[in-house]
């Protein structure tokens, strides 16, 4: 298995909702971004902020789409297509209503389970057969309150967690890079959920 070539955070561009819970696949992209010195710019033939991430000597792409979310794939399938990466070493970071702040996971393929930004990416790409690192915002149990929710900043305990949530899973970055997937998925999810 090759390793990941291209990383894409979700979220919507503009102060207005940085720090909505929709935009936690940004600040998994600025995490990774600062951690290891990646300088982002903004990409006009790319719809979005990318910025090339030399790790031990492997190299990819960090990408924060400036489509707004339901257009994502947009911007996603402009810099795969330009440099010939194929959606199984493509790694989208988004926000999971369906997990609790505290947790996430990394699954490859999948439906979109209603995200938007999924939604797009799968049909500009053509497949779902991409991977994804989902983030937990939690539910706020009320399917006509979701669009509300996901828009609003999180309570400040729930900040908390999303931001060791992003720590942690940043710490993969290595292992996402060499391909090691199996061993990535391990680490991720035999951790003990906090709450």
């Amino acid at each position: 298995m090759t390793g990941i070539k291209l990383f894409v955070g979700l979220g919507n561009p503009g102060s207005q909702y940085e720090n909505t819970r929709h935009n936690a696949g940004f600040w998994w992209i600025d995490q990774i971004a600062q951690s290891t010195g990646t300088r982002m710019n903004n990409e006009a033939k790319f719809f979005g902020t990318a910025g090339k991430l030399t790790e031990n000597s492997q190299e990819a792409w960090l990408l924060k789409p400036a489509t707004f979310m339901n257009l994502s794939g947009r911007s996603v399938s402009a810099l795969a297509k330009f440099y010939k990466i194929p959606a199984e070493q493509i790694l989208v970071i988004h926000d999971e209503l369906d997990l609790p702040p505290g947790t996430c996971k990394l699954k490859k393929g999948g439906g979109h389970g209603g995200h938007n930004g999924l939604k797009d990416i799968a049909a500009q790409l053509g497949t779902t057969d991409f991977w994804r690192l989902r983030l937990g915002i939690g539910h706020p149990g009320d399917r006509n309150a979701v669009v509300n929710f996901v828009l609003h900043p999180p309570s400040k305990s729930e900040w908390q967690l999303i931001s060791q949530t992003i720590d942690e899973s940043a710490l993969l970055l290595n292992q996402l890079l060499q391909g090691q997937t199996e061993q990535a998925m391990m680490k991720l999810h035999t951790k003990t959920p906090r709450g």
